[in-house]
């Protein structure tokens, strides 16, 4: 389980033979319960996703909010910032984590686009027909993986591109309401920050990519978001910042060249700035959230 690095973040207060059923360092099935949320942001590193049977979770996904409730899905992807802000007593859920080697080795056609398709709906409310296949897969891998058997591997790939291919179906099914405008142009918006936030601030360069004026975008975010296009990309360098900090054993100077910036001492003022805390400080402190934008 040493890959699984977000699953240890999950399970942290769990013993390893209380996790359900795992497949080497490729592929766990488990059961999560209530812990108490993890007090600061972190990138996951595996392919994970979660049915919620009981309760609720909340917290953002790249920024954006999020509540996980009974026959929710809540899907991440490596590279993400998740942060979770709280859980109920009662929460009960499916947990499934695959390792990046294990989805390279399914064999989907590159056309497939997982990645585009989990990133766009991190979050999804299930019909009672997709909930049950879904529980159907989680009850058929369990099983399988229960003890070694031959042709394990192999079985559990095929079974795997079975739920994808019906997942994806389930996504192409019309009905969902169609964006406005402004708001295509906030979800485009937060598509490009994500990508380039580690080197490009300037509202000007975003603009530019959606082929709109920079007082034009700034006017749309503002509107759908109640934040300003500046705000967003800040959001987005702190809350890496923290994960960074809290989460890796890298050090201050490293941090400030995996974002960007021109030296350590511009990402120090630009992190006090912020947050009114220095990174060490921030990095020493037993209160992680220092603020919760």
């Amino acid at each position: 389980m040493g890959n699984f690095k977000y699953l240890n973040l999950i399970e942290r207060n769990k013993k390893k033979e209380e996790i359900t059923n795992y497949l080497k360092d490729d592929f766990c099935i488990y059961e999560i319960s209530y812990h108490p949320p993890l007090e600061y942001p972190f990138k996951t590193n595996e392919y994970s996703c979660y049915i919620c049977l009981e309760g609720e979770s909340r917290g953002t996904i790249d920024l954006s909010s999020f509540c996980l409730r009974p026959s929710f899905l809540a899907v991440n992807t490596p590279g993400q910032l998740v942060e979770l802000y709280s859980m109920s007593k009662d929460f009960r859920a499916i947990g499934i984590t695959m390792s990046r080697e294990f989805i390279s080795n399914l064999g989907l056609p590159y056309s497939f686009h997982l990645d585009r398709m989990l990133r766009t709906t991190p979050i999804l409310e299930l019909k009672e027909s997709i909930l049950q296949s879904m529980l159907s897969y989680c009850s058929m891998v369990q099983r399988l993986l229960a003890a070694e058997r031959p042709y394990q591997t192999e079985t559990l790939r095929h079974l795997t591109c079975a739920f994808f291919y019906g997942f994806k179906s389930y996504f192409q099914t019309p009905g969902s309401k169609p964006l406005s405008n402004e708001e295509l142009i906030m979800k485009q918006f937060i598509v490009e920050v994500k990508e380039h936030f580690h080197t490009q601030r300037k509202v000007l360069f975003y603009s530019d990519r959606l082929n709109i004026s920079a007082c034009y975008l700034s006017t749309v975010i503002k509107n759908v978001s109640g934040k300003s296009p500046t705000e967003w990309i800040n959001d987005f360098i702190i809350k890496e910042a923290y994960a960074l900090l809290k989460t890796t054993n890298l050090t201050i100077q490293q941090i400030s060249i995996e974002l960007g910036f021109p030296s350590q001492s511009f990402f120090g003022k630009f992190f006090k700035r912020i947050t009114g805390f220095s990174p060490t400080d921030y990095r020493d402190s037993q209160t992680p959230h220092l603020t919760r934008q």
